[in-house]
């Protein structure tokens, strides 16, 4: 009988081991929930793909964050707001921008989204515009993808305390085929942009 129990034992032990060994701990990026309490998380589909920040492993002395916020051209004059995202992580990445206008002096509210030059920063059209690439894993190939005016919008539901929050959706065209047009849908951010640039995107 004691062997019996020991035996049963040793093999309940080498299951548990053997399960422990399968299980895998590799991190699966997922659409986050629509929060407003400064969660500094991003996600969004680009023609079904799925497009989320995840930092990379920098070079020359330079950090490869998966998501940042800039105020320009300059901070004194800040004219544009953007938020950058990339993923870094995947083996085919991605990464996507949108570019708000006057969101100090509108603030809450709804903004259109219109053309976008696929330009980020001060080489970007004056507009509410979005812009962002993809891996095409049918042609093999990095497609980049424009807004098209009057295409979306983008909804801030959140500015203030250093919390900025919304949605955002629209059309977009191929940089290099304007016939190519995909949706980028159920985009939704929400940043505590005191903390954003010490936040870890796995």
């Amino acid at each position: 009988m004691k062997i019996a129990i020991l035996i049963l034992s040793v093999f309940s032990l080498l299951h548990i081991g053997c399960s422990i060994n399968i299980s895998n701990d590799e991190f699966v990026p997922h659409l986050p929930l629509i929060t407003q309490t400064g969660e500094n998380t991003f996600g969004c589909y680009i023609n079904g793909v799925l497009v989320t920040p995840r930092d990379g492993t920098g070079s020359f002395n330079v950090e490869d964050k998966g998501m940042q916020f800039f105020a320009g051209p300059s901070s004194s004059d800040i004219k544009y707001h953007e938020i950058r995202v990339n993923d870094f992580a995947s083996d085919k990445t991605s990464k996507i921008r949108i570019h708000i206008r006057g969101l100090d002096s509108i603030g809450v509210g709804i903004y259109i989204v219109n053309k976008s030059n696929c330009q980020q920063g001060f080489q970007s059209l004056p507009t509410h515009n979005i812009h962002g690439r993809v891996y095409d894993f049918n042609e093999s190939i990095y497609k980049k993808y424009c807004s098209l005016p009057n295409s979306g919008t983008i909804t801030i539901t959140r500015y203030d305390n250093g919390i900025l929050s919304g949605t955002f959706s629209c059309r977009a065209a191929n940089e290099d085929d304007p016939n190519d047009i995909v949706e980028i849908t159920d985009g939704r951010f929400d940043l505590d942009l005191s903390r954003l640039q010490y936040e870890d995107f796995p």
